[in-house]
């Protein structure tokens, strides 16, 4: 059967590259919601002009219509070897209509936890620099360049230290993912879908530690 692959992570637990990932070696679309809604602002359908308008009022989609974008997205040929969810669901109630939408489309969810130490995100995302010309990421715990905050490939270039990545923010938004998405994860752990992986190693440990869970048969 094939998987809708819920993935969770708090801010800097890898969730992002680990998305990447699974979409580059298994093939599985990642569907994000923000990518959808985006994609709504163009669309000539009667589900976008409803969102449209939602959004033209400044209002909240609601979850019964957030279901629908969901729903007409993932009917796609891409999804129907399972895909891969961002940014939904956000809530139970919403966990609930997914459940629904996976009966529907004979589809078995696998909810991931890639866990992290709460000290351990605050050194990813404090000490991240990025180079602005090639890309290439920098950590002063973990990957240091070989000059204080130049890059290795780029001397002549100062690194980049995004403006939200203080010890202040950090916290600010770990506290918010953990107050909001704590009762989705104690739903899917009720449910006995939910498993955690140690988030501590090496992307590719990371990586063949989800595949195992994610392409079993059970």
């Amino acid at each position: 059967m094939s998987k809708i692959i819920v993935l969770m992570g708090a801010p800097g637990a890898g969730k992002g590259t680990q998305a990447r990932l699974l979409h580059e070696r298994l093939k599985l679309p990642q569907i994000s919601t923000g990518d959808m809604f985006r994609a709504l602002k163009e669309a000539q359908t009667p589900l976008a002009a409803e969102v449209r308008a939602l959004m033209e009022a400044g209002q909240l989609v609601p979850d019964d219509v957030t279901i629908r974008v969901v729903r007409e997205r993932t009917a796609r040929d891409d999804c129907r070897d399972g895909y891969i969810l961002d940014g939904f669901p956000r809530t139970p109630a919403q966990a609930e209509m997914l459940e629904t939408l996976a009966a529907e489309q004979g589809k078995k969810i696998q909810a991931i936890e890639i866990e992290v130490p709460k000290d351990l995100l605050a050194k990813r995302m404090v000490g991240r620099r990025n180079c602005p010309v090639c890309g290439e990421i920098y950590n002063l715990y973990f990957k240091p360049p070989k000059v204080d905050n130049v890059c290795d490939l780029h001397p002549e270039v100062q690194l980049n230290h995004r403006a939200d990545d203080n010890p202040g923010t950090v916290q600010a938004r770990l506290a918010t993912y953990e107050e909001q998405t704590r009762p989705l994860l104690d739903y899917y752990k009720a449910a006995g879908v939910l498993q955690v992986v140690d988030g501590t190693r090496e992307p590719e440990a990371i990586y063949k530690d989800i595949v195992e869970r994610v392409t079993d048969n059970n």
